[in-house]
């Protein structure tokens, strides 16, 4: 029987499967396979996130798509520390989402 993910996994699953005594079959991506599926694998995570049906399945949610945004940070050649140290400035620059405003339009006053 085989089963089909035909997606980006976390690099221990390869292992995880094999004790199981599963034969995997995947290979590893190139530069522009792996962007392509990080952005996908982040699309996912999001689904997952929006489909959790409690507090503890979205913390785990949650960190997967840190994981996602540590691999794409490392992947263009930064650390997770600086894109947090870029959200904090753009936080201090433009506020964060903590008053949950909704802008619904603006008028350009003459």
């Amino acid at each position: 029987m085989e089963k089909i993910y035909n997606k980006l996994v976390r690099d221990k699953i390869i292992d995880i499967i094999m004790d199981d005594n599963e034969t995997p079959i995947y290979h590893q991506l190139s530069d522009l396979e792996y962007w392509s599926s990080l952005i996908e694998k982040d699309k996912e995570e999001l689904e997952e996130v929006k489909n959790a049906s409690n507090k503890e399945e979205i913390k785990k949610e949650l960190a997967d798509k840190l994981e996602i945004i540590r691999a794409m940070a490392s992947y263009i050649g930064y650390e997770l520390n600086d894109i947090i140290d870029e959200a904090n400035i753009k936080r201090d620059k433009r506020g964060g989402f903590d008053k949950r405003l909704f802008l619904e339009k603006t008028i350009v006053n003459k």
